[in-house]
């Protein structure tokens, strides 16, 4: 069974090697000066690899810049809002009432009919008979009755104008005309603004090698996988392509800059009213009132046939029936109230003081400024692992009949296991599970495959001598 194992791994690793010939060196043209009972198989010897550590650039170096804004104050400012004027102001005049009593009509004698209290007043053509009938009613007295016939007198109506009120003058007070017209007034003054402008960055994507492409054995399937009903594995030598890592990285595309802004002044627009014209005065006369007052005036005295009811008692003829009496009316007088002017109306002339107001503005202080600081570039360290040597294959002495016991394959297994590579169960048999391990331990520690080498029993602590 040793054998037939033997000859198994010697004929993967043959196989493997002819087929990946011209992937790797081939040393192998060349037997080995052997020994007798010495073994030689063709052993794949892996490339040798060292990690370089390099520093790359995720971010560039940049600048930040920082904005110092203009500083303001706020001040407080008079702005006039109407101007002084003047204005006229009326004072009225003043004024007294006098009252002044007049006559309507004058006293006077009343003829009236039947008794000297009746009512009812002779018809003044009824006392002109009577006076003309020869009653002497000029000489009559209040009380005095005549009979018969007479003819009344005859009254005419008299108009008069009577004074109520005295010419006067009015002021009329044409006031000041103003307009109201806006104003522009600066709040701020006109400033410079700095504004910053971030720098702009591009993220960029970076392919690094890691590891370089190689080449390792890897287990296949053949043709023979049996010989004299024993387990053998056929092990193929395939490329291991380049390993590489992105890595992201960020590209300054624009340097950060700040950019000057232009603030214009600030206005703020204020109605404020405006005299056009001063104010004037107009004085209107007012003329004198008066009141037309009616009384009566006898135009003609009455004359009669009569004879007075208390004379001699002779008889005049026949009776009428007609008597008149001489009836007293008193003077009828009527009172009449009327404005007087104790003080004409004068016009007095005020001034008007310009008014303000009080506003709050801003005042540039000191402008803004701009600070930049450098950023450094960011960088990041990268270890990647560089082919030293490339993988060759050579002849390479091994464990064969003449020096593989079951006591030496049982030193590598419990090596193996003491390694941390399970070999399976530690029998003396160098079967699959056993040989599996072998070339785990080998491509860990970069030891020559396709065998079990010196160099691989060396590296377990495995004496051969013994």
């Amino acid at each position: 069974m040793k054998k037939n194992l033997l000859k198994l791994a010697v004929l993967g690793a043959l196989a493997g090697s002819a087929g990946l010939a011209h992937a790797m060196q081939d040393l192998t043209s060349v037997l080995p000066n052997a020994q007798p009972g010495e073994c030689y198989a063709k052993v794949v010897i892996p490339a040798k690899y060292k990690t370089q550590t390099s520093t790359v650039v995720v971010k560039e170096a940049s600048e930040s810049v920082k904005i110092i804004p203009a500083r303001y104050e706020w001040t407080e400012e008079r702005i006039m809002v109407s101007e002084a004027g003047s204005q006229l102001k009326v004072l009225p005049a003043e004024y007294g009432t006098e009252t002044e009593t007049y006559q309507v009509s004058a006293a006077s004698d009343q003829w009236v009919m039947g008794s000297v209290s009746s009512n009812v007043a002779v018809n003044p053509a009824m006392l002109s008979m009577a006076k003309a009938g020869g009653a002497d009613l000029d000489s009559a007295q209040p009380g005095q009755c005549f009979d018969e016939h007479y003819k009344a007198a005859t009254y005419r109506t008299v108009t008069e104008r009577v004074l109520v009120s005295e010419a006067s003058e009015e002021i009329k007070l044409i006031p000041a005309k103003y307009e109201w017209i806006e104003q522009r007034v600066m709040v701020s003054p006109a400033s410079k603004k700095l504004v910053e402008v971030p720098a702009v960055f591009e993220t960029v994507t970076e392919r690094v090698k890691v590891e370089d492409a190689k080449t390792m054995w890897k287990k296949g399937r053949g043709s023979i996988e049996k010989i004299d009903n024993a387990s053998g594995e056929i092990m193929c030598l395939v490329e291991v392509p380049a390993v590489y890592k992105s890595l992201d990285k960020r590209v300054l595309k624009a340097a950060a800059q700040t950019r000057v802004v232009e603030e214009p002044a600030k206005y703020e627009t204020i109605r404020v009213r405006k005299l056009v014209s001063d104010a004037t005065e107009q004085r209107v006369v007012i003329p004198a009132k008066y009141k037309e007052v009616t009384k009566r005036v006898m135009a003609s005295d009455a004359s009669h046939m009569w004879h007075e009811s208390s004379g001699s008692g002779l008889h005049f003829g026949k009776h009428t029936g007609n008597k008149i009496c001489l009836q007293a009316t008193p003077a009828k007088m009527a009172s009449v109230t009327k404005k007087v002017i104790k003080t004409p109306a004068s016009v007095k002339r005020v001034e008007i003081p310009a008014k303000y107001e009080t506003k709050r503005v801003r005042r540039l202080v000191s402008e803004a400024q701009e600070v930049r600081t450098a950023i450094p570039a960011q960088t990041k360290t990268v270890s990647k692992r560089i082919k030293v040597s490339d993988p060759r294959m050579e002849w390479r002495p091994i464990l064969c009949e003449t020096n593989m016991t079951d006591d030496m394959v049982q030193r590598v297994q419990s090596a193996l296991r003491s390694a941390g590579y399970s070999p399976g169960p530690i029998d003396g048999v160098l079967g699959s599970q056993t040989m599996t391990a072998v070339e785990r331990f080998q491509n860990a520690r970069g030891l020559a495959t396709g065998g079990l080498t010196y160099d691989t029993l060396d590296k377990l602590g495995v004496d051969i001598a013994r």
